[in-house]
This record gives C-alpha cells, sequence and structure tokens, in this order.
C-alpha cells in the first residue's frame, strides 16, 4: 500500500479545512491507503520534507468535524512558484514524495496551485513515473477558478460580506447628513466577492446602493455622479468596490498607492477604498468614509454557510477517490444541477483546463450602467451561502483544531 499526501496553498479559507476532512475520511475507508500526511507549508513543505502523520490525529469523527469547522490553513500554507524553464524543483518535489513512498498527492489551492498541480502531473507524465498520482482541491474566496460552478471557501466569504453590509447599512443609517461609505472587496480580476454584497438587500436591507465589479472599466466621473444621484435622495450612501477595479487604461485604480507585487509578480493591491475617499471628499465634500474588509472575509468560521463546508468535504473526496484509483493531473469540480431545489454532482476536470485561467463574472450579471449586478448574478449566489453552522464553543469562544505547533 502507499501513502496519500495532502497539502494546502494560497490564501486560507473559512472552508479548506473541511476539503482535508474530506480526504482523510475517503483515505480511511481504502484497502489502498496506509498512512495519511500532511505536508506542511505546502509544497514547501514537500521539498523539505517537512511532513506530520495526520493518520491518528485525525481518525475519530470529533477531530474531522472540528477541522471542518476550523478557519484558516490547518497544514499551513506558502506561496511558490515553480520555475517554468527548469525541471530540477520538479524532479526535487517528485524524489521527496517517491522516498516517502507516496503514492497519492492531493493539492489543495487557487490559480497559482492549480498550476503547480498541472507542472507536477505533466512531469510524472512526462518521465513515465509509475504508482504517483496527483490531484488538485479547488479552494479560493475569488470565486475565479473554470470548469467548476464555484469554488470551496466562497460561499462562506460571500455570507460574510452580505451579513457585514446588512449590519453596516443598519449603523450608516442612523444619522441626518448626507455621508458615503465606501467598502473594499477582496477581488483581484474578478468581482464575484463583490457581487455578494447585494445579497444584504434579501430581507429588506437597503443597501449597498452602488456595486463596482472589476470585470468592467472604472470611470472616476461617472462614480461621482453615480454618488450624487444616489445622494439626492437617500443620505447614506452604501458603495460596494473590488480591490481589483481598474482604469480604462487597465491600470489598476489602486496602482498609485505604489505597494510593488508579490512573488508571482501580481500587482500588491489595496487602498481602492480610500482612493475613492479621497475623490468624494475632493469632488462632493460631504462625510465619508472607507472600510477595508481585509482578512475578515476568508477566515470568519463562526458565519460559514454550511452548503460550502459540505461541498467543500465532498470535493475533497473526489478528489483523494480519482487518486486512489489512479488517475492524475485533475482538478474536482463540483457542477449545479438545478436552483430550486439546490442540487449538485461532482466530477473532475483535465488541470490544463484550470491552470492560469481565471473565470470573471459574465458581462451579462453586471447592469447597464456597471453599478450594480443582475438578478441572474442573485440566483447564482444564494444557494451558496444557505445553511447555518454551529462551531464547537468553550467559555462562548469558538474552539478550534491545531494540527502542528512548530513555528507558531
Amino acid at each position: 500500500m502507499k501513502h496519500m499526501l495532502i497539502a494546502q496553498s494560497g490564501g486560507p479559507s473559512a472552508a479548506i479545512n473541511a476539503t482535508v476532512a474530506g480526504v482523510v475520511e475517503r483515505c480511511m475507508i481504502s484497502d489502498k491507503v496506509d498512512r495519511i500526511y500532511g505536508a506542511i507549508n505546502g509544497i514547501k513543505g514537500v521539498i523539505n520534507g517537512h511532513y506530520i502523520d495526520l493518520t491518528d490525529i485525525l481518525a475519530s469523527p470529533e477531530q474531522l468535524d472540528l477541522l471542518c469547522h476550523t478557519p484558516s490553513a490547518a497544514l499551513g500554507s506558502c506561496r511558490l512558484k515553480l520555475n517554468n524553464a527548469d525541471e530540477s524543483q520538479l524532479k526535487e518535489i517528485v524524489d521527496a514524495l517517491l522516498a516517502r513512498d507516496i503514492g497519492y498527492f492531493v493539492y489543495i489551492g487557487g490559480n497559482d496551485s492549480m498550476d503547480t498541480v498541472d507542472k507536477l502531473s505533466a512531469y510524472i507524465s512526462k518521465h513515465n513515473i509509475k504508482d504517483l498520482y496527483v490531484m488538485g482541491a479547488p479552494k479560493t474566496i475569488d470565486n475565479d477558478l473554470p470548469e467548476t460552478d464555484h469554488c470551496p471557501g466562497f460561499g462562506s466569504a460571500a455570507k460574510y460580506i452580505a451579513a457585514t453590509f446588512t449590519e453596516l447599512v443598519k449603523d450608516c443609517e442612523v444619522y441626518d447628513i448626507p455621508a458615503v461609505t465606501i467598502v473594499e472587496i477582496m477581488g483581484r480580476n474578478a468581482g464575484w466577492l463583490t457581487a455578494a454584497s447585494a445579497l444584504s438587500r434579501e430581507n429588506g436591507g437597503s443597501g449597498p446602493q452602488l456595486i463596482y465589479l472589476c470585470e468592467r472599466a472604472f470611470d472616476t466621473e461617472r462614480f461621482i455622479e453615480d454618488v450624487k444621484s444616489c445622494l439626492s435622495h437617500k443620505n447614506a450612501v452604501v458603495v460596494a468596490v473590488s480591490e481589483g477595479v481598474k482604469n480604462t487604461d487597465g491600470s489598476y485604480l489602486s496602482e498609485s498607492k505604489g505597494r510593488g507585487v508579490d512573488v508571482f509578480g501580481h500587482a500588491a493591491l489595496s487602498g481602492t477604498a480610500k482612493v475613492l475617499e479621497s475623490l468624494v471628499k475632493e469632488k462632493i465634500g460631504c462625510k465619508v468614509r472607507s472600510i477595508e474588509l481585509n482578512l475578515m472575509q476568508r477566515c470568519a468560521a463562526h458565519l460559514a454557510s454550511a452548503n460550502d463546508l459540505s461541498e467543500s468535504k465532498m470535493l475533497g473526496m473526489t478528489a483523494a477517490d480519482r487518486a486512489i484509483n489512479g488517475v492524475s493531473g485533475q482538478m474536482a469540480v463540483v457542477l449545479r444541477k438545478h436552483n430550486d431545489p439546490y442540487r449538485v454532482a461532482y466530477s473532475t476536470a483535465d488541470i490544463s483546463l484550470v491552470a492560469n485561467y481565471e473565470k470573471k463574472v459574465p458581462e451579462e450579471w453586471i447592469n447597464e450602467a456597471g453599478n450594480d449586478v443582475t438578478e441572474e448574478m442573485m440566483e447564482y449566489l444564494r444557494p451558496l451561502v444557505r445553511g447555518e453552522v454551529y462551531p464547537a464553543t468553550q467559555a462562548g469562544i469558538p474552539i478550534h483544531l491545531n494540527l502542528y505547533t512548530e513555528g507558531k
């Protein structure tokens, strides 16, 4: 029998650990898997041989359930870009896996993580390496991976955003003077999360009044006119904006902040709301503030979507099942079968169709004015935030599972 290895990469979420639980649960009932290991800090841990044995740690249903309700990445994460031109790094990874008798490897992550799966599986195939199967499991609150209807972590992040806006709008509406509140939401090139702010209107909520996604070029003059129009009939105007909105020339609105780039060469974004705050102050002169939701969008497990956690676990089981049965170079996906009642199925897609591609909000799901979303978007979003979770608590505070403590 061979061993299973699990690793996590990229930005954490409230649901990524449920995917680990799904992989473990599937391996527990397999006669092809001996031990289940976790690599600490993603592919870096694979290279460095920094593993922990999860077989006994997660042997009980209680521990698996606690893991499902633990936010962030319980195995740690990394942002390591593999060298396209040099196979030595891929050889190092494969040698490390084979040296530990790893036969199955499930890598959980987003766009860049799926690129790692693509490169690694291609190397294994090219060099005809036997008995080593690599599968991807999706994870990204940005919801921008193609081939899957939606991504684990997105539903919970969307629920947090919608709930936060319902409360924020109530706070903003208590005063009788004109005021604008601009809320910046994660999303570099895809505006799915920002669109989720519209769900705050579902139970009679009034805002946000304006929603700007990064799929549409952002016109600052049009923005000011939109805000003025809203202020003409309402004192409290709340605006939702993607951090990655771009000017008409394709540059990020926040690039003027000069934050540099990350390890993948992506522009380091944030500060979009602050730029717009200054603009409103200059052009309109009313009271204005900016808010950046920041990391709470991805780690608010207390507001996780039950549907999200359930699907995340099933995608982990799917990825593990395919690997155990000799499938490699694919990513587990969720396929929507029906909206009402909501039904999905689980399958896999070739990793080459996923790696280095982005799924953006369809143009027809953004209104003509470019400052709101359509009913089609709302129909897509509604099932993803449904279902309540009740994390274990002690003395009124959530209890989370720590798989390792070294370096923390």
